[in-house]
C-alpha cells in the first residue's frame, strides 16, 4: 500500500464558486484541461493503475486569500472543507483524509475555521502557504493558527506561493522564463522555514509538525552554508544586531531545520530525493506526489516518484514507511 500525502484537487462546488470570485481567469484555462483536478471519475481510473495506492487530499493553488476579500474568503474555505470531508466519507478506500484549507486574510476566522475543520469534519491537518498575500508568516496574528495545530498534535502542509510579479532581478518588473516557479517557489518554501525558525517557533511549540513541500525545498542541498553560515549569524549584516536572537536560541540554527518533515514531491528527481532523506532522515519523510500537475495531466509524477523510491537503497521496512507508515502515523490514521 502507498499513501500519497500531497495530491491536489478542486471540489466541485468549490471549483464552480471559485470561478465566479476569482478575477484572474488565465489559471482556470490550464485546469479545466486537467480533468483529474476536478473530475473524481477520471482522478480513480488513474488511481487504479497504481494497485494499492490512496491519496491525501489537499486543495490545489491558488491560495484562499489570494481569491477575494477577507469578507467572502471564510466561505470560500467552509466550501472547500466541506466538499473534501464529502468525498472522504463517499471514497473512505481511496482518500481516507484531508487536509484543511484557511482563509488567512482573516486570522480570526481562519482560526474559527481550524477548529470546525478538525472538530466537525476530521480534518488530519490544515494547508497553509508560504506568505499570506506577500506577507511572511511570522507574525502574530499568525500565531494562534500555529498554536492551535501544536495543540491538536497534527501536520501543517507548508505550500510554496510566488507569481510571476516576484522579478528576478530589481530592475526589471516580472519575472521571466517561468523563473518564479521553477526556482522561485524552492526559495519561497527555503525562506518561509527559515523565518519560522528564527521566529522561535520550535522551541515555543516544540510539537509543532510542519511538512514542507518538494523535500524541504532548498535546505537540504544548502545544508553547509545553514550550518557553519548560521552559527555567524549578525556578522556580515551591520544594520542589524542579531546577538540577542542567536543567544535566546535554544539550538544551532541548523538544529531547527532538521525538526521539519519533507515530502518527496521532486517530480522524479533521484539525487534531490537522497539528499533529501539524508538530511531529515527516513522518519520525517513522507511519499508525496504533487498529483495531478505533470505533463501528462496526473499519472507521471505518480510513477516517477514510485519510480525513485523503489530504486533507494534502503530497507524494505524502511521503504514502507516512506510509502506508509510514516504518513499513518502522523495523520494518527
Amino acid at each position: 500500500m502507498k499513501l500519497d500525502c500531497y495530491t491536489h484537487i478542486f471540489p466541485v462546488d468549490f471549483f464552480d464558486r471559485m470561478q465566479e470570485v476569482v478575477e484572474n481567469q488565465a489559471p482556470i484555462k490550464r485546469w479545466l484541461n486537467i480533468p483529474m483536478l476536478y473530475d473524481v471519475d477520471a482522478r480513480l481510473r488513474i488511481m487504479d493503475t497504481f494497485g494499492d495506492y490512496q491519496q491525501v487530499l489537499t486543495l490545489s493553488a491558488p491560495p484562499i486569500e489570494a481569491m477575494a476579500g477577507p469578507d467572502v474568503t471564510p466561505g470560500l474555505a467552509r466550501m472547500a472543507n466541506d466538499g473534501m470531508a464529502a468525498l472522504v466519507k463517499k471514497y473512505p478506500d481511496r482518500f481516507p483524509a484531508f487536509v484543511a484549507s484557511l482563509p488567512m486574510n482573516n486570522p480570526e476566522e481562519a482560526s474559527k475555521e481550524v477548529d470546525r475543520a478538525v472538530k466537525e469534519l476530521d480534518a488530519r491537518g490544515i494547508q497553509i502557504f508560504t506568505n499570506v498575500n506577500h506577507e511572511p508568516l511570522d507574525q502574530e496574528k499568525y500565531w494562534p493558527i500555529f498554536e492551535k495545530m501544536a495543540g491538536y498534535d497534527l501536520p501543517i502542509w507548508l505550500h510554496p506561493a510566488r507569481g510571476q510579479e516576484f522579478p528576478d532581478y530589481l530592475t526589471e518588473k516580472d519575472s521571466q522564463f517561468e523563473i518564479w516557479w521553477v526556482m522561485g517557489w524552492p526559495y519561497e518554501t527555503s525562506v518561509a522555514m527559515s523565518r519560522l525558525v528564527f521566529w522561535g517557533i520550535f522551541d515555543k511549540l516544540p510539537n509543532i509538525k510542519i511538512i514542507t513541500h518538494h523535500m524541504g525545498a532548498m535546505i537540504p542541498y544548502f545544508e553547509g552554508r545553514i550550518g557553519p553560515g548560521w552559527d555567524q549569524l549578525g556578522s556580515r549584516q551591520a544594520n542589524e544586531n542579531y546577538a540577542e536572537l542567536k543567544a535566546g536560541l535554544k539550538k544551532r540554527p541548523i538544529d531547527y531545520f532538521h525538526m521539519f518533515y519533507a515530502d518527496t514531491a521532486l517530480f522524479g528527481g533521484y539525487a534531490g530525493t537522497e539528499c533529501g532523506l539524508s538530511f531529515f532522515g527516513k522518519d520525517r519523510c513522507l511519499f508525496a506526489s504533487d498529483c495531478p500537475f505533470d505533463p501528462e495531466g496526473g499519472p507521471m509524477y505518480i510513477r516517477e516518484t514510485i519510480k525513485v523510491l523503489d530504486r533507494l537503497k534502503v530497507s524494505d521496512a524502511d521503504r514502507e514507511d516512506l510509502y506508509l507508515n510514516n504518513v499513518r502515523r502522523l495523520l494518527k490514521l
